[in-house]
């Protein structure tokens, strides 16, 4: 099956070796990341829900080449076009351990997500979605520190409101990475239990070695944030779960697009106000 792609760099790698149309066609579950490594962090739940269903299937689009990240140990020379070929690697060696249905490497630069051509990835991402119709799509959070992160979170966001309702998913979520969601209030913050399969998750993460072998160490960062979103998540009860990530729903955005964006992350955030200082108030 062709593309008609804007970029022609996009990789579209299948693990099982299934025809790249049907292997998109299968998806269940998406996630839509601005850097290798990033779908590993922010939706492992989605990962480990599929992994090893027969009916369910998750793909991963990830939108650059992540050649920008810092540089160090065995990689400190590296050039742009080495580090990203390396990056590339390992991203693909993640979707085979974790059986993804599909992996994207759209291949863009950080520039051109934020700013040079965020009108070209819309297309190429709502080309890729057209197919997949995915029930439920993970992405960045709206309040992730990260500027690129943003600006894919932003621009899956258009993709999906300018697609025809069929080819809408039911859910879009926006998940951490950097910066903690364990400041939303209860009734907007979304939970997904991350304990299915702790190997898996601890070697998918071990992957990147060229961002762990600089001294980045996600593979203890990660699993430690996850469980403490587990034990922090309500100081009256019990832990529920071993370990937890956080979601922002993003889903009324997508179902409503006359919702401004910046409008819709103002209210999250005076809710948030408003529960610190009713509680002050309660207490003074």
């Amino acid at each position: 099956m062709g593309f008609n792609f804007r970029n022609d760099k996009v990789d579209v790698f299948i693990p099982d070796d299934c025809m790249a149309g049907p292997a998109l066609e299968r998806t269940t579950h998406l996630s839509i990341a601005a850097h290798p490594d990033d779908l590993e962090i922010m939706s492992y739940q989605a990962i480990a829900a599929c992994y090893k269903k027969e009916h369910e299937w998750f793909s991963g689009f990830v939108v650059t080449d992540g050649s920008g990240s810092p540089r160090g140990g065995d990689f400190k020379s590296c050039s742009l076009q080495q580090l990203a070929a390396a990056r590339a690697y390992e991203q693909k060696q993640a979707a085979r351990i974790g059986e993804y249905g599909s992996l994207v490497m759209l291949n863009y630069t950080s520039q051109e997500v934020k700013n040079d051509r965020p009108h070209d990835l819309v297309h190429d991402l709502q080309e890729l979605i057209r197919l997949a119709r995915p029930r439920v799509v993970y992405t960045h959070n709206l309040a992730d520190r990260h500027p690129t992160h943003v600006a894919v979170a932003l621009r899956t966001i258009e993709a999906l409101r300018g697609l025809e309702e069929p080819f809408r998913p039911h859910r879009l979520y926006g998940c951490e990475v950097w910066g903690s969601l364990d400041w939303l209030p209860g009734e907007d913050k979304v939970v997904f239990d991350t304990s299915l399969y702790p190997d898996l998750a601890s070697s998918l993460i071990k992957v990147f070695e060229s961002q762990i072998g600089i001294g980045k160490h996600y593979d203890t960062a990660v699993m430690g944030r996850r469980m403490a979103n587990a034990t922090f998540s309500d100081p009256h009860q019990a832990d529920e779960h071993r370990s937890v990530t956080f979601g922002m729903d993003l889903t009324p955005l997508v179902e409503d697009p006359k919702i401004e964006i910046e409008d819709y992350v103002r209210r999250l955030l005076e809710r948030y106000a408003k529960d610190v200082l009713d509680r002050m108030k309660e207490l003074t």
